[in-house]
């Protein structure tokens, strides 16, 4: 019992100890730490969005600060690896940081979030669509900037039957990460919600050479029941390549696909690509909104040439409602921020409205713009709410 004591009360003070180093360290300012990718494949999704928080610190230390303090950055390459995803998160925390920004992936940015949330301070994903990115997978302090990937499938499914009038749909889920299987997760509950018909439902791997064996099905489908709309939930660039070979084989139906797709930087694979369609928090050129275009004016000329897709964006957004929310509180204390940011209701932001609940700290039911695909461009349809609610078994996946 009296070894039990002592090792409570060495660790009670060893923790007490890092509150009042990260305290110390961050008595002269207020400190955003970064633990990202600067090198891997997840540098791609990671960097763009680094950059659009860094670009937020400057404009709003140039406004005067946060709590009359300037921000600083602080950052540590975590190299698109997990193990040295959460050593980093640590040495940020340690050094000080009051908000950690992590990996835009649940796999890959959960360690380091999970060492924010044993130090008591918030995280924030920069990206990631999984539902576990937040308080089920990693605790009450950490969040998530983006939507799950089930609202993409869902207003997808939702707009081509209201819109398109869709009445039978074909499922093509690549199976090599898990936000594939939330997006078509998302479509598979919607479109029959609305009243249609899921006809089939085939699978691949993003690296597979060819999908001829799935074409044919899909070709069988067609021709004996009426499939008329194709649901491709996939990341390039397996995607692209899907793509391409659906075209090449002459299945000319419509393909509405997730927003990993956004951007054109792929469109040279498939020359001449029309009836594709996807969804988007907000476009790199001509946006709608005037505040989302002289933003993206605003990150060309820090940064040399505007972000490449739309992953850039909902950073953005998310730290607009933390530094309200520390403004509110008077403190950047995770406890108090969160409490204030938990009760947010269709608060608007750059991006259209954040709503953030103690259960869920990811958008599924924020609007989104659907785009369209034609001459090698890509340009906003309509923005698309769904109105009904995703159930948590769609959220989580616990239907089999």
């Amino acid at each position: 019992m009296k070894a039990r004591l002592l090792i409570g009360a060495l660790l009670s003070g060893a923790i007490a100890l890092g509150a009042a180093h990260r305290a110390s360290a961050a008595d002269d300012g207020i400190t955003i730490g970064m633990a990202v990718a600067f090198s891997g494949w997840m540098e791609a999704y990671d960097g763009e969005a680094t950059k659009m928080a860094q670009l937020w610190v400057e404009q709003t230390n140039a406004k005067g600060g946060l709590l009359g303090k300037q921000i600083k950055v602080i950052s540590g390459d975590t190299k698109t690896d997990r193990v040295e995803g959460a050593k980093v998160g640590k040495a940020l925390i340690d050094q000080g940081a009051n908000l950690l920004l992590v990996s835009a992936d649940y796999d890959y940015g959960a360690p380091a979030a999970l060492q924010a949330q044993k130090a008591g301070v918030i995280s924030t994903f920069l990206g990631a669509s999984d539902p576990k990115a937040g308080v089920l997978g990693v605790g009450p302090f950490s969040f998530t900037a983006n939507n799950a990937g089930q609202l993409e499938g869902a207003v997808m499914g939702d707009w081509g039957y209201e819109k398109k009038g869709f009445r039978k749909g074909y499922m093509l889920v690549d199976e090599t990460i898990e936000y594939n299987k939330s997006v078509c997760a998302g479509y598979e509950w919607a479109f029959p919600n609305k009243g249609g018909t899921i006809v089939g439902k085939d699978t691949f791997k993003g690296l597979d050479p060819t999908i001829s064996s799935q074409i044919t099905r899909l070709s069988d489908a067609i021709r004996s029941d009426g499939v008329d709309n194709i649901m491709l939930c996939s990341t390039n660039p397996g995607a692209a390549s899907s793509v391409r070979q659906l075209r090449a084989a002459g299945i000319t139906l419509p393909i509405m696909s997730a927003t990993a797709m956004d951007g054109t930087y792929w469109l040279n694979s498939t020359p001449g690509l029309k009836d594709f369609y996807l969804p988007v928090q907000a476009l790199t050129v001509n946006d709608t909104r005037p505040a989302v275009n002289e933003l993206t004016a605003a990150y060309a000329k820090k940064f040399g040439k505007p972000p490449t897709t739309q992953y850039a964006y909902p950073i953005y957004a998310f730290l607009d409602l933390w530094s309200k929310a520390v403004t509110q509180a008077g403190t950047t204390d995770a406890a108090k921020v969160v409490a204030l940011l938990n009760q947010s209701d269709k608060v608007p932001t750059i991006l259209g409205p954040r709503t953030f609940t103690p259960k869920l700290h990811i958008q599924t039911s924020m609007p989104m713009i659907v785009v369209s695909y034609a001459d090698d461009k890509e340009a906003p349809v309509e923005e698309w709410t769904i109105k009904d609610t995703i159930p948590d078994a769609v959220l989580y996946r616990l239907k089999k």
